[in-house]
C-alpha cells in the first residue's frame, strides 16, 4: 500500500437547518465544496482528496471535480452527530482501503475565502510535538473587557468577573476559532475523543479570509466579496 504524506478531506453532509444545501450553494459559479477541492489541488496536485458525505448530489459534484467519495453513515450525518466521529470514520476508511498516511487535512466547504498560503502554513505547523493544528482569527469581543452574561433579572455581568482591565487594549488578546483548515496526525484522531484531548496549535488567519459561512448573512457577505472582485484588493492590502 502507498504511504501518502497528506490526505485531504472535505466533510459535507446534506443536511443544514440554518442554510439549506449549504455545502453546494453557488459562489461565483462554483458550488462551495469545490473551493475546498481546488485549494487542495493547488496545495499539491498529487494529494488524494476524499469527500465524506451522505448526499448523492454532493457526491456527484465532488466526483466531477476529481474527488473520491466516502459514504458517510446516516448516524454520522445528523444535526446532532459529532463531526469528530465522521473524521474517525474517514481516516479508518482510507487506512483500510488505501493504506496509512502521515497527515490529515480537513478543508471545510464553509471557508471559501482561504488561500493556499493559509493552508500551507497549517500543514507546516503540524510537528511531532503537536497533535492537531486549527485556525483562529482575532476576536472582536473580549471576555475580560466587553463580553457579558445576563442573569434572570436581565442584569448583565462580565463573563470574567475578576477582570481589572479598564481598556480593551490592556486585556489578554483573544481569538475566535475558524474553519479555514484542520491538520492532525491520523493516529491522534483515531485514539482520541476530540480536539482538546491533545496538544493544539493555532494558526492566525486574517479576518477577511476567515469567514465561516453558517448563516444567510455569511453567505451574502462571501458572495459580495467574491462576485464583486473586492476580495483580491482586500487580501493584497493585508498580505
Amino acid at each position: 500500500m502507498t504511504l501518502f504524506s497528506t490526505c485531504a478531506f472535505v466533510f459535507a453532509r446534506g443536511g443544514s437547518k440554518g442554510l439549506p444545501l449549504k455545502n453546494i450553494l453557488p459562489l461565483a459559479g462554483l458550488p462551495l465544496l469545490v473551493y475546498s477541492i481546488k485549494i487542495a489541488r493547488e496545495l499539491d496536485s498529487l494529494i488524494p482528496i476524499y469527500v465524506s458525505t451522505d448526499c448523492p448530489d454532493i457526491a456527484r459534484i465532488a466526483e466531477a471535480y476529481g474527488a473520491s467519495i466516502i459514504d458517510r453513515p446516516a448516524e454520522l450525518a445528523s444535526d446532532t452527530a459529532s463531526e469528530w466521529l465522521a473524521w474517525q470514520h474517514a481516516v479508518q476508511y482510507v487506512v483500510d482501503n488505501h493504506g496509512p498516511f502521515d497527515r490529515f487535512l480537513s478543508l471545510p466547504p464553509t471557508a471559501p475565502l482561504r488561500n493556499v498560503i493559509d493552508v500551507q502554513r497549517c500543514v507546516d505547523s503540524l510537528t511531532n510535538d503537536v497533535d492537531i493544528v486549527l485556525t483562529m482569527t482575532p476576536a472582536r469581543r473580549n471576555p475580560w473587557f466587553n463580553m457579558v452574561v445576563a442573569d434572570n433579572a436581565n442584569c448583565v455581568h462580565l463573563i470574567n468577573g475578576t477582570s481589572s482591565h479598564c481598556r480593551r487594549q490592556d486585556s489578554p488578546e483573544c481569538f475566535d476559532l475558524t474553519t479555514v483548515a484542520y491538520v492532525a496526525h491520523p493516529s491522534f484522531i483515531l485514539k482520541s475523543s476530540g480536539i482538546w484531548d491533545g496538544v493544539v496549535r493555532g494558526v492566525e488567519i486574517p479576518t477577511e479570509r476567515a469567514l465561516d459561512i453558517d448563516t444567510p448573512l455569511d453567505y451574502e457577505i462571501a458572495r459580495y466579496l467574491v462576485e464583486n472582485k473586492n476580495l483580491n484588493s482586500i487580501i493584497s492590502s493585508h498580505g
